[in-house]
């Protein structure tokens, strides 16, 4: 049978039964959206929810593309499958991703338990569409047992990782003040992980100490702090210095431990530091301690079920409102478009509320009748 005779529930029966070609077909149509691709998903949602999805952003120039070739690698290693989508900047011409063909896997080439997949960002803020939660589905129900999305790094926007990832790491360069500084303006809020990379560079103690205050200060606004309040045991020996507060084992670690968190009465989650070069591996180990520390802290509280409602009200949210400016643009274009109506409203033959209430009125009557 080929390709074009395929009906979407045997490509969704190959899919389930581990068929990695029919895996890669999914994911085309979903990220194409092709038609037939949400029958694809709804038939897919039911066998989804076993995954642990990680995020992974930060500036560009982070490193975060060698970052997951060696988390992959180090699951790989535990015995764990795979998946990973890299969301690329979307091309201004074909809407395709622009960094799609470049070599990022290398520790994983010839291992067909690593899925990997480049995305277009589709020029939606956050470096995330629609297509690549539905992508993180099709991972998920193929049975991927660690799926790891890596966006492109827009800054403050890359808050709509949230949305998708269960837990969310964020890169950092040695002494970067702008990349401190665009964490002050937002990105530090989704950050559950922060990882100071090439820290074998000048400078890295210094990063470390600066992620370390603002997140204390945003666990404590009171706290008067400043960078250097650590003193001279936070750090010893050369500039990258010893163990950071926050490294995996560390009992004082900026996260806490569980008594720590029991004291304070909020039973909350807060974010670990940790230092890494992922060109040589060093530090992997330390994050996928975290990471698993911060997975296991989902499990214990609950986070991880609110954390999926909320992801699952966003998405009823998201598809609710654009299926609906699709219907009101069809129905636009039924009065003959939006340009004939704004000349009118230029005209003052009529206004933009009046426009809008005479477009909206039936689905609105519609909407109120069937209730």
């Amino acid at each position: 049978m080929s390709r074009a005779e395929e009906t979407d529930p045997e490509l969704v029966e190959e899919l389930l039964g581990g068929k990695h070609r029919a895996l890669a077909r999914a994911i085309t149509k979903i990220e194409n959206r092709s038609p037939g691709y949400r029958e694809i998903v709804s038939a897919l949602h039911r066998h989804t929810g076993n995954a642990e999805v990680i995020g992974i952003t930060g500036s560009p120039g982070a490193g975060k593309s060698t970052l997951v070739d060696k988390l992959a690698r180090a699951y790989r290693d535990a015995g764990h499958t795979v998946g990973v989508i890299a969301v690329d900047p979307s091309s201004p011409f074909t809407g395709g991703a622009v960094l799609g063909d470049r070599i990022r896997m290398a520790s994983n080439i010839g291992d067909m338990d690593v899925f990997f997949r480049s995305m277009s960002a589709r020029g939606t803020l956050g470096g995330l569409s629609t297509a690549t939660a539905d992508a993180v589905k099709a991972l998920d129900a193929f049975g991927k047992d660690k799926i790891i999305i890596e966006t492109v790094g827009a800054g403050q926007n890359e808050v709509d990782i949230v949305r998708t990832a269960d837990t969310v790491t964020v890169l950092v360069q040695p002494g970067s003040g702008d990349d401190v500084q665009m964490l002050k303006a937002g990105i530090l809020e989704i950050g559950d992980v922060f990882v100071v990379n090439k820290a074998d560079m000048d400078g890295a103690a210094r990063t470390v100490s600066e992620l370390e205050e603002m997140i204390h200060m945003r666990e404590d606004p009171r706290a008067n702090l400043n960078v250097g309040h650590h003193g001279a045991d936070a750090f010893s020996g050369d500039d990258r210095g010893g163990e950071p507060h926050g490294s995996v084992g560390d009992s004082d670690s900026i996260g806490g431990s569980d008594a720590d968190d029991e004291e304070r009465g909020d039973g909350g989650w807060t974010p670990k530091v940790v230092e890494t070069v992922a060109t040589s591996g060093e530090g992997i180990d330390d994050l996928v301690g975290v990471l698993a520390e911060h997975r296991a802290y989902l499990e214990r509280s609950g986070r991880l079920e609110a954390k999926a409602r909320t992801r699952y009200a966003e998405e009823i949210r998201q598809l609710v409102r654009s299926d609906a400016a699709a219907l009101l643009e069809r129905e636009l274009d039924r009065r003959g478009g939006v340009e004939a109506l704004a000349e009118a409203v230029r005209e003052r033959e009529t206004d933009p509320y009046a426009v809008a209430a005479e477009i909206v009125g039936p689905l609105e009557a519609c909407v109120e009748g069937d209730r």
